[in-house]
């Protein structure tokens, strides 16, 4: 098991050699809420954009959710006739300059995983750079927009913001709730008292404290092809072989487990850079992987390997409170 794995078990399972980290973890705390505190009076140089600035985050180290959850908010925004951005730095991307627009046509090496299939999937305008402001203006500079929509940069405080969302496992919550690098919390537990709405992926209903919302299956896509089929495309008992290079990976394995098929699972690190040949498993089976993977595996896939589309979906009351931001924020 690599460092990072042991970190992550020992993060939401417990393990006394945490203690260990203590002191590291002060001194992280004291950086992140000094820049926290600048911020909030005001000191240092914050852009605000002249629309609407929408952050989706969160202040664990994973996966929550946060690229289906930016899709299902473009198409909502879209049906009322809202002209939607998207800005994201790109982790991982090398491109030849920034700020940089992602096009569809992009390799992944070059325009980053999530912001790829962001656009392959949606077509969104989307700009990616690590200083989120410079990224903001470039895509004002090329689009007429109404709203943006900031993938991540919950902890980037030189962009001013309109609206907080913070997304949560539900089934791993918060973990021993202690910041890096004793727990996975990249800001004290505290900030969640200062965004605008929580939403928990996997809950199926709302909590008392915030939205629930779900990642439901809709078809397998074959890679090679882009042959899309229905989810009885696998019958039940299937066995294949499972790929997840995402910040939870035991949530994909469950997602098939749950369709009834029989995944050998194949972990690999967020934003993991494949081959053919790490992927080439014995026995020869089907393999199946998330959509975040896929857009990085297009060029060298066989015949028999295809991915997940799964679409977020919201509870009701959690829409219905969206809905009312947007009137409030375009008036």
């Amino acid at each position: 098991m690599a460092l990072t794995d042991r970190l992550l078990d020992a993060w939401y399972t417990g393990h006394p050699a945490l203690g260990l980290l203590r002191p590291l973890e002060w001194l992280y705390r004291r950086v992140v809420d000094s820049k926290r505190a600048r911020f909030v009076a005001g000191e240092g140089t914050i852009y605000r954009a002249p629309v609407p600035v929408l952050v989706v985050g969160n202040i664990t180290v994973g996966g929550t959710g946060k690229t289906p959850m930016i899709l299902w908010m473009i198409e909502h925004c879209r049906r009322r006739g809202l002209r939607v951005g998207v800005v994201s730095r790109g982790y991982g991307a090398k491109p030849p300059s920034l700020p940089w627009r992602v096009r569809a046509d992009q390799d992944a090496s070059q325009a980053g995983d999530e912001p790829l299939l962001i656009v392959q999937r949606s077509g969104v305008p989307l700009m990616i750079d690590p200083d989120r402001s410079a990224a903001v203006r470039g895509l004002l500079a090329a689009e007429p927009l109404d709203l943006i929509l900031c993938d991540d940069g919950m902890q980037h405080y030189r962009l001013a913001r309109d609206l907080e969302l913070v997304l949560i496992d539900a089934a791993r919550g918060l973990g021993n709730r202690r910041c890096l690098p004793a727990g996975p919390l990249r800001e004290p537990v505290e900030r969640l008292n200062s965004v605008d709405a929580l939403l928990y992926n996997g809950a199926s209903s709302d909590r008392d404290d915030g939205f629930g919302f779900v990642l439901k299956p809709t078809t397998v896509v074959n890679l090679r092809s882009g042959e899309r089929q229905p989810l009885s495309h696998f019958p039940a008992g299937q066995a294949l072989h499972a790929v997840a290079g995402i910040g939870n990976p035991q949530r994909f394995f469950n997602t098939l487990e749950g369709l009834h098929w029989r995944p050998v699972p194949h972990a690999f690190a967020d934003h993991a850079v494949f081959s053919a040949q790490a992927l080439t498993f014995t026995p020869r089976l089907p393999l199946i992987m998330t959509e975040k993977d896929a857009v990085k595996c297009r060029a060298f896939s066989a015949d028999d390997w295809w991915y997940l589309a799964v679409d977020a979906e919201p509870s009701e009351a959690f829409v219905s409170w969206f809905d009312a931001q947007l009137l409030r924020l375009l008036p």
